[in-house]
């Protein structure tokens, strides 16, 4: 009978003590984020799922739109985000 040791290492615990702490670390806290609650750009409901690498999708109002890998919006996502309504907003003051 297999037991499952799960309390502290959570998801990671199917790995047993194979490939090391760190990696396994590393592992549960990308499948963590990315299996968390995210909210939809469209309709601003909860209910948005990870299709496949980068692609996501609303459950509620069908939205898809691509996003980071383990998140539907990056750092980098959000700082490209900023920088365009700036420059949009510079546009509509000249």
């Amino acid at each position: 009978m297999v037991r499952t040791r799960t309390r502290k290492v959570k998801s990671t615990g199917r790995f047993g003590p194979r490939y090391g702490a760190t990696i396994r670390k590393r592992v549960r806290k990308i499948e963590e984020l990315s299996k968390a609650d995210h909210r939809c750009p469209q309709c601003r409901q909860y209910t948005v799922r990870k299709l496949s690498i980068g692609i996501w999708k609303c459950r509620k109002c069908g939205y898809t739109f691509v996003g980071g890998a383990w998140q539907p919006v990056t750092d980098a996502g959000k700082r490209g985000l900023r920088i365009t309504k700036q420059l949009a907003e510079q546009a509509t003051k000249e």
